[in-house]
């Protein structure tokens, strides 16, 4: 195992991706060893539960996580990679995560909130309560959009 610890928020969404790519690339550089970490928790209703009771969330967010090491990794990743599926809130998870870690990644937004927001919930918490230094990443294919004539920001 590498001397660091890089932990990386997983939740399948496409910054997540580029989040754990990053990650990837900074553990393979620096011989740390990456830990991807899942959160998962029972949705809070009021009134009817939204999922059948069937149904083992650990197992599906364990499921979320191996697919999306799989696809970004490949089925031999260059450094150890240990995968972390916790219960709770993911911001809290991971901010707990980051105790005595060389490093947090998280993408700038997940599969929650509103899709214009700059940053998420869970990242932005991230950014004001973790533990060390964090790199906060928005997908690759995400552009700023084009630049209008008579825009404030020209």
């Amino acid at each position: 195992m590498g001397t660091g610890r890089i932990v990386v928020g997983v939740d399948g969404s496409d910054e997540s991706k580029a989040a754990l790519r990053w990650a990837a690339r900074q553990a393979e550089a620096t011989g740390a060893w990456l830990e991807p970490i899942t959160a998962w928790d029972i949705p809070v209703t009021f009134g009817v539960p939204v999922y059948e009771e069937e149904i083992d969330l650990s197992d599906s967010a364990g499921a979320t996580l191996s697919a999306t090491a799989e696809e970004v990794l490949g089925p031999d990743p260059a450094m150890v990679v240990t995968p972390v599926v916790v219960r709770g809130h993911p911001a809290r998870a991971l901010v707990e995560a980051s105790v005595g870690a060389e490093l947090l990644v998280v993408g700038s937004r997940g599969r929650g909130g509103f899709l214009g927001a700059l940053l998420g919930s869970t990242s932005t918490y991230c950014v004001h309560h973790a533990k060390c230094p964090i790199v906060v990443l928005r997908a690759e294919e995400d552009e700023d959009p084009p630049v209008e004539k008579g825009d404030p920001a020209v």
